[in-house]
C-alpha cells in the first residue's frame, strides 16, 4: 500500500492554491471546489477541497525539506507568517510551523535518518 494524497478542507480554493504554490507545490488539477498538487519530490500528491462550513481542523500536514532553514527564510521573505521558526525538537526533527489561509496547521520539517529510523523505533517481529 502507498499513500496517494492527503486532502484538507479550505474556505477559499483560489487563496489556498496561491498559498500552496508559494510553498512549492505544483498544481495538477483545479476546479472551483477542488485543487490537487504534486509534491516537488517523490510521487505523493496533496489536495484542497472547498468546505461547507468554517475550517476547524486539528490535523497537521507535514512536508519534509532537506534545506528547512533556507526554505523558511525564503517563505518569510515572500511574506508568509510562521507560528514557530525552525527549532530542533526533542524527537530529533527540526521543525517550523505555520497555518494556511484557512487555518490548517502545516509543519515543515527536516528529519534526516530519524524520519523513519529514530532511536526508539520498534523492532520488527514476526
Amino acid at each position: 500500500m502507498r499513500l496517494n494524497q492527503v486532502t484538507v478542507t479550505v474556505d477559499d480554493v483560489e487563496v489556498a492554491v496561491a498559498f500552496y504554490i508559494r510553498l512549492g507545490l505544483k498544481p495538477i488539477v483545479k476546479s472551483p471546489h477542488y485543487a490537487r498538487f504534486s509534491c516537488p519530490e517523490g510521487d505523493t500528491t496533496f489536495s484542497v477541497h472547498l468546505g461547507d462550513a468554517p475550517v476547524n481542523s486539528s490535523t497537521v500536514v507535514y512536508f519534509e525539506n532537506d534545506e528547512l532553514d533556507a526554505m523558511v527564510e525564503r517563505l518569510q521573505a515572500a511574506g508568509l507568517q510562521f507560528e514557530s521558526e525552525s527549532t530542533d525538537e526533542r524527537w530529533l526533527w527540526r521543525e517550523a510551523r505555520l497555518r494556511d489561509p484557512s487555518g490548517n496547521r502545516i509543519c515543515l520539517f527536516q528529519a534526516g535518518s530519524n524520519r523513519l529510523n529514530p532511536p526508539w523505533r520498534l523492532q520488527e517481529t514476526i
